[in-house]
């Protein structure tokens, strides 16, 4: 046999990781769906109108180990020093066994969001932890299960207060020791709202009088840690609300702010094992009073009970989710920051109170000494009574000091002209002690023998806290290892099999793409550390945007927004300064579809926007003729549309062009939903065919992981004339989240996919992610109907089936088909959203075909035992439908059924060996909202509710 070459094809490397169908199965896919080739699927499918004309290129797509290697030389540009900044980013060790079993571990990081609460028992426990540990440390009543960050915490604590308040005021007061990152993101938030925002010193400029509300920091961004119950209690004897922006883990040691009589807790849980990541992800927290629960941000887990009585959790009060209450929604947070609220969790479990405790006293002391060594120097330390924070005076000295503790590696912080601020931290050492006392002059020893205290005298806490059996459990490494495994077992994540969700766009986050976001180059990096030492980042995210600037047709990027929501809400405010800078301030209505995310009128409304809603067609487009009218008769206060494109009803709409220019006539901007940008990459580019502002989902199209319900981040690309007012820039938008480039040490991961598939690569998944949708319809649609295509029969990248005429015939709910896709060992779909009663499915370019048959199967089986209750073959009320999902208790005692336990449990399309057990029958949601417990309840309990 003579040599052969060995034939290698361009997508060789996709295929093997983002692609899930082989070419043999694109091809059978093909003749399923009745098209000749892809390409003419996708002739079929994108309109012609808007398609780009050149192809999507920046050179071949590079290899995981070229990515990986160029990754390496890129994080290497990054200087790792030891910073002592402060301002609310602190050096953190995170346990390795949570290193490894959480944070890099895919069971929790490919999870979705918590709405199918039967198979997320696993994360919502490690919540219901998390919202325990920030009440206990707060000494509040009520935390939610996370926000985006402190800055965002702070500025939706403020929109509580204001919401809640009996005052009439207009104004918020501001404590001038906030964090200075902190201030920006509430005047940010408040100025389109009308709110005024007075920054000042509570004990000599707060007129409680004059204000809905206040907020306060403990410590401070200085280090003063201060008894605020005399200003909260003159808050309250004018009606207003009292908010402390509060670091947790002083709370250890310092009296919490629910005792100095604070409404509102705010503040991060990053320094609990949570690396610093040049400014994100990481976990906000808000805790309140009882009575404020309704009203608060955010989501709650609560717990409530199966239906066989078992202890079972779930998200609480869902009504007050943003796809329901869209415009009068209390906030536009979409998402939370869930696998670092469990990293912090966890963490708690890990070290308990004795633990944590011990951390608090330890950064003290040394805190202590370094205060008492410079004092020893000559230099005058303020505050005499702190945590771990002091600020010394150094005039003319200030850079000097600066420059020399950069070259024996530690940053400190520039506090005005001649002052300079020192946080010590949980990995603070003695040689770091010592580099700093000879960076200001000093030649002494830390002999670690010091254990004086100088906490201010009447806040020594004497409450105890985390007294749960959870965070007293043995913490030897088998036994955390063992708890966390048992806990990710309990849930169903993109490790386990495909999560179909419509809008949501669960896919592939590969290996290669995740490691770069543990190593020290990117994770220890302090978000104001100087830019010298950035230039990695600097690098990465400057390519990054230059990609998603081709990829999109935009001019400029920003990557300050941490959510989805987040982008909507820059996006807007982005308008709105462009607006105000021609002097058209009157310009606040915003056109939006009643099909758009839930999400979207309530950005509007946080924008200070009055939202028009407009008509669908019968066909699911956009009502073009109501559109047209209402633009028309709000010409001259037109600031802006939102439109989701494709549809949010699966479909690409021949009018998208059209809307632009009629929205661009009457005044307004373009603002195009960027949720559904897998349909478009390489085919479309919303900047060609007259959107001016998007949001670019990266946990979606882009490949971060939805990590539980966050992380997340939501850049905003623009055309040229509005960058001058992107979020940060002089002029501009304001400063939307605390770190600067928002959540950064993800972006490596949406970089890395970049340049392993290159641009080829992308646009070939974005073909395979409509084959795979029009797949899934054409298989389901003899069964289904599917509720809304195009002309030419096809949908985008996801299709909606339509499971009402099931309900109609059979008794059927929507919620029994998703339950019994449990049962299959599926996430359901996304569930009566853009249409009630109504399966959104998105199958994503990353599942094999095998996959998509297994969940056809499960449909189609699901039909059929629909049709067999039709037709009198299985009883209308105990039937496997409506008492799904099953467990393996399902498998053991009585069975009074009139369908076989096999039936129950082994449904078609699921496994056999293989099988996805969900640990608790269907969840009682209306129980849990008649009996709200939002935190972990005792041990004895349990026994109770299965009486």
């Amino acid at each position: 046999m003579g040599f052969e070459e060995s034939v290698y094809h361009p997508y060789d490397f996709a295929n093997r990781r983002h692609i899930g169908p082989s070419p043999a199965e694109i091809a059978e896919m093909l003749r399923v769906v009745g098209a000749p080739s892809l390409d003419a699927l996708i002739d079929e499918t994108v309109p012609a109108a808007i398609r780009q004309t050149e192809p999507l290129d920046w050179g071949p797509a590079l290899s995981e180990q070229a990515a990986l290697h160029r990754l390496r030389l890129t994080a290497a540009k990054n200087k790792v020093l030891t910073s002592l900044i402060g301002q609310g980013y602190h050096g953190t060790v995170t346990p390795p066994v949570i290193q490894r079993n959480i944070f890099e571990n895919p069971a929790w990081y490919t999870a979705y969001t918590p709405y199918q609460p039967e198979i997320s028992q696993g994360r919502l426990e490690a919540l219901l932890n998390y919202q325990t540990m920030v009440c206990d440390l707060t000494g509040l009543d009520v935390a939610n299960a996370s926000l985006l960050d402190e800055g965002t915490a702070a500025a939706e604590g403020m929109a509580l207060c204001q919401r809640a308040s009996k005052s009439k005021a207009t104004a918020f007061f501001v404590d001038q020791d906030c964090h200075p990152q902190t201030i920006e993101v509430i005047e940010t938030r408040a100025a389109p709202l009308g709110w005024r925002v007075v920054v000042g010193d509570p004990f000599t400029d707060l007129d409680p009088a004059a204000v809905f509300g206040a907020i306060f920091q403990y410590p401070g961004t200085f280090g003063h840690a201060r008894d605020f119950r005399e200003p909260i209690a003159a808050l309250h004897g004018a009606g207003a609300l009292a908010c402390v922006a509060a670091d947790p883990l002083a709370l250890t040691l310092l009296t919490p702010p629910g005792e100095m009589g604070a409404d509102i807790a705010v503040g991060t849980t990053q320094r609990f094992g949570v690396p610093v990541g040049f400014g994100g992800p990481h976990a906000g927290y808000l805790a309140v009073k009882d009575a404020l629960k309704r009203v608060m941000p955010g989501r709650i887990v609560g717990v409530s009970i199966d239906a066989r009585g078992n202890r079972a959790y779930r998200l609480a009060l869902q009504t007050r989710e943003q796809h329901i209450r869209r415009e009068k929604a209390t906030s536009n947070v979409c998402t939370a920051q869930a696998l670092l609220a469990v990293m912090a969790s966890m963490y708690a479990v890990f070290h308990g109170p004795e633990g944590l405790k011990a951390i608090a006293q330890r950064i003290h002391r040394k805190t202590v000494r370094l205060a008492k060594g410079l004092e020893s120097l000559g230099f005058v330390v303020e505050p005499k009574a702190f945590f771990d924070t002091i600020t010394v005076e150094v005039g003319a000295l200030q850079g000097v000091v600066l420059k020399a503790a950069a070259e024996r590696g530690i940053n400190l912080r520039a506090v005005g002209a001649t002052r300079i601020g020192i946080t010590l931290d949980e990995r603070t050492r003695r040689e770091h002690t010592q580099a700093v006392w000879a960076a200001f002059g000093g030649d002494m020893i830390d002999r670690d023998l010091d254990e004086e205290y100088r906490l201010p005298k009447g806040l020594i806490r004497e409450s105890p806290y985390l007294t749960h059996p959870i965070f007293h459990m043995n913490r030897a490494e088998a036994e955390m290892t063992r708890y966390m495994r048992r806990l990710a077992d309990r849930d169903l994540a993109l490790d386990r099999a495909m999560i179909p969700l419509g809008s949501c766009t669960m896919k592939l986050n590969a290996t290669a793409e995740m490691m770069p976001v543990s190593w020290p180059e990117f994770a220890d990096i302090h978000p104001m550390a100087p830019v010298d030492q950035t230039q990695g980042y600097v690098e990465l995210i400057a390519d990054l945007a230059a990609k998603l600037c081709r990829i999109t047709g935009y001019d400029a990027i920003s990557m300050q927004p941490n959510s989805g929501a987040q982008g909507e809400y820059a996006g807007l405010l982005t308008i709105r300064a462009w607006h105000l800078s021609r002097g058209e301030a009157e310009r606040t209505v915003c056109l939006i579809p009643v099909s758009a995310h839930g999400t979207n009128p309530a950005s509007a409304q946080m924008a200070g926007m009055k939202v028009v809603p407009v008509a669908s067609a019968p066909n699911g487009d956009i009502d073009l003729a109501d559109f047209r009218a209402k633009a028309e008769a709000h010409s001259a206060t037109l600031a802006a549309c939102m439109v989701t494109y494709p549809s949010t009803h699966g479909v690409f709409e021949e009018t998208v062009r059209e809307v632009c220019e009629i929205t661009h006539a009457h005044g307004g901007q373009v603002y195009l939903d960027g949720a559904n940008m897998n349909a478009l990459v390489g085919l479309a580019r919303p900047g060609d065919f007259g959107s001016d502002v998007s949001h670019l989902n990266l946990h979606k199209t882009f490949c971060i992981p939805h990590g539980g319900g966050g992380p997340g981040m939501g850049p905003i690309g623009v055309k040229a004339h509005l960058a001058p007012f992107l979020p940060g820039r002089p002029g501009g938008a304001g400063r939307v989240s605390a770190a600067a480039f928002g959540s950064p040490s993800l972006l490596p991961i949406s970089w890395a996919y970049c340049l392993m598939m290159g641009g080829a690569g992308l646009t070939q998944a974005t073909k395979i992610a409509i084959l795979n949708a029009n797949y899934i319809a054409a298989r389901l649609r003899g069964a289904y109907p599917i509720l809304y295509s195009s002309g030419k029969g096809r949908v985008a990248h996801e299709c909606i089936v339509d499971t009402r005429p099931l309900k109609d015939l059979a008794g059927v709910s929507v919620d029994d088909v998703a339950k019994r896709l449990i049962d299959c060992g599926f996430h359901a779909p996304t569930m009566s959203w853009p249409v009630a009663g109504t399966l959104m499915i998105e199958p994503t370019e990353s599942e094999p075909k095998a996959e998509l048959d297994r969940f056809c199967t499960a449909m189609l089986a699901i039909r059929e035992e629909a049709r067999a209750i039709e037709d009198g073959r299985m009883d209308p009320v105990n039937n496997p439908l409506s008492r799904s999902p099953h467990t393996v208790e399902d498998l053991v005692g009585e069975w009074d059924r009139p369908y076989s336990r096999e039936q129950a449990c082994y449904p078609p399309g699921a496994f056999r060996v293989d099988k996805y057990w969900a640990p608790v029958n269907r969840v009682d949601n209306v129980w849990g909202d008649r009996n709200l417990i939002c935190s972990c309840p005792p041990i004895e309990s349990y026994a109770e509710a299965a009486e």
